[in-house]
């Protein structure tokens, strides 16, 4: 298939969309950014996801698109407008993306859109690989939507490879970002009964993997997920050890629903997910095990190298 010298990127702003970009001009790519609003560099660009429009001239002679675009399922409660949003961010936002592929010539040669191991539902204890089914809840029902719209751009002749992102882990946004301080504090630990499985990866893994599928064969499911989930009481250890701190104080479960509402499912959601895709197609992690990639991150004292 060959080399994409120049990657769009929907969500570039985004903690994995800035810290792909980066990854792709060290190695040598062009990026440009897919952006809403006013493109702010000359090779920005311009898109209403939800509006449904983009400006497709511009996508001519883009060798692949990396589609990360979408409303964050963590920040808020889930009230009917906050589902909404999550929905049709995704949905629409990918539907006009393939919607304006179809309008030009020289379309891409792949697509790599986004999903999430969200796609699988609560599945307590169950290994999980890409051939398994989808479960039933409100995220999985977006998952599979969100997927559904990606693909329509195979009989465009684009491969479409979805990405179904774990938890992703880094010092400077997301779950991890957000734990750190109550486990400095010592006030870190389990949530619930902490037996729920967490499927997680690195940021620099998960860049590594976006890039390896842009240049991959193949239209197919990926798990971006490192081989080794870890129960969220392991994972609470084990950052704890890190950090040098007790972790032994359990957020309840009616008492993050007081707080949170209906996103608590997320936090005690179990996914025990394998990147059995990846394996066979010989991607290699940086990141394999929780220890050594918390050690990595964090550093032996719990501070950034």
């Amino acid at each position: 298939m060959g080399r994409a010298a120049t990657v769009a990127i929907t969500g570039a702003s985004g903690l994995v969309g800035s810290a792909l970009e980066r990854h792709l001009v060290s190695q040598g790519r062009t990026v440009r950014r897919v952006v809403r609003g006013a493109p702010q560099r000359e090779t920005d660009i311009a898109w209403d996801p939800t509006g449904g429009t983009v400006d497709a001239s511009a996508l001519e002679g883009v060798d692949a698109i990396v589609h990360l675009a979408g409303e964050s399922v963590a920040e808020g409660r889930w009230t009917a407008e906050k589902k909404r949003r999550i929905r049709e961010s995704r949905v629409l936002g990918t539907r006009t993306l393939v919607e304006a592929l179809g309008s030009i010539e020289r379309r891409p040669r792949s697509l790599v859109s986004a999903s999430a191991i969200g796609y699988y539902g609560d599945r307590g204890d169950e290994w999980l690989d890409e051939r398994s089914a989808p479960g039933a809840d409100f995220l999985a029902e977006v998952c599979q939507a969100w997927e559904s719209e990606a693909q329509a751009a195979e009989p465009l002749g684009v491969r479409v490879a979805r990405a179904r992102i774990g938890i992703v882990l880094s010092p400077e946004g997301g779950a991890l970002a957000k734990l750190l301080p109550l486990f400095r504090l010592g006030a870190g630990g389990p949530v619930a009964d902490g037996r729920h499985f967490m499927s997680w990866i690195t940021l620099r893994d998960v860049v590594r993997a976006l890039e390896w599928l842009v240049d991959s064969e193949g239209s197919i499911a990926h798990n971006l997920v490192a081989p080794a989930p870890e129960r969220n009481a392991d994972f609470s250890r084990a950052l704890g050890r890190v950090l040098r701190r007790p972790a032994l104080l359990p957020a309840p479960r009616f008492a993050l629903r007081a707080v949170l509402g209906e996103v608590t499912g997320v936090l005690v959601s179990s996914q025990r997910v394998h990147p059995s895709a990846l394996a066979a197609g010989g991607f290699e992690f940086l990141d394999p095990t929780l220890p050594a990639a918390l050690g990595a991150l964090l550093g032996s004292t719990g501070v950034r190298p």
